[in-house]
């Protein structure tokens, strides 16, 4: 699938990082009422260990951040912490509960992150792989705990009257993405929005991708193998499209999932959209 928001592409909602991965605004989006995002207050992204001191620079100054929500496991934390943004305050909520991590269940094994290319490379054309690849947004979908991980990130969001608010994981695209989806639909974006704002990830990390699955067919994979890249490098847009079909037939659609497993009133609902849009 290819997806494009208007005339939104990475490129102009990029926040132009020198060392952050991924790293773009939601101003601009706009909703089903109408209404947009303001500019320069929702901001996702990768982690921030290599951040450049400009980076962390233009986080407080340009954009005062007030909460940046760290998605990452405890291992991923602990292998590359953040630079902390001054002034702002920091919340670790892995989405990713630590008996799901130890089980295999809905992700790749720890050590697979700290080199996930060759890793890939190398066991792309694994089952385990292949099956984490196609079940994991559907899993952060209907775990409870990561429900309320993500319901924690709201509640934030809503209680804090000032400033910028950027959330990450390690490369900015599936936890990250299913945050901001949620967002995205609390603030009344459509089924549509959400999916293009999610695509846009695939431009930036497209060039990785179309090395990788060269390099997988040059060693004899075929389209599973090169399917594992697109989702673990990039994304893929029909699986996470899944996951929204889930909440739509298992939840009673994503007004009720917010509501009861997200736990968002009527009244956070409007707060937000009076707050993030105009």
């Amino acid at each position: 699938m290819t997806y494009q928001i208007n005339n939104f592409t990475f490129e102009s909602q990029s926040l132009h990082m020198d060392n952050v991965v991924n790293a773009r605004q939601m101003g601009g989006y706009v909703m089903a009422d109408g209404r947009k995002i303001r500019d320069g207050i929702l901001l996702r992204g990768g982690f921030l260990q290599k951040a450049s001191d400009k980076d962390i620079l233009r986080l407080t100054e340009e954009f005062h951040v007030a909460y940046v929500f760290d998605f990452r496991t405890k291992g991923e934390v602990e292998h590359a912490p953040d630079r902390m943004i001054p002034g702002s305050k920091y919340l670790w909520l892995p989405t990713i509960d630590e008996k799901t991590e130890k089980l295999g269940e809905g992700c790749l094994p720890k050590e697979a992150y700290r080199d996930l290319e060759s890793y890939l490379l190398a066991n792309a054309h694994e089952e385990h792989v292949q099956n984490t690849g196609r079940t994991m947004y559907e899993s952060y979908v209907r775990n409870e705990y990561t429900q309320l991980q993500y319901a924690a990130f709201l509640q934030k969001i809503i209680d804090t009257e000032d400033g910028a608010f950027y959330w990450h994981c390690s490369q900015g695209k599936d936890r990250t993405g299913l945050g901001a989806a949620y967002l995205l639909a609390a603030l009344g974006a459509d089924r549509d929005l959400i999916l293009q704002d999610f695509a846009i990830t695939n431009e930036c990390y497209q060039n990785i991708v179309t090395r990788l699955k060269t390099e997988i067919r040059n060693n004899g994979g075929g389209p599973e193998e090169e399917r594992v890249i697109q989702t673990f490098i990039g994304v893929d847009v029909e699986y996470f499209n899944a996951a929204l079909d889930i909440i739509d037939k298992e939840y009673g659609g994503m007004g009720s999932f917010l509501t009861n497993e997200l736990c968002l009133s009527f009244e956070d609902i409007k707060l937000l959209r009076d707050r993030l849009l105009e």
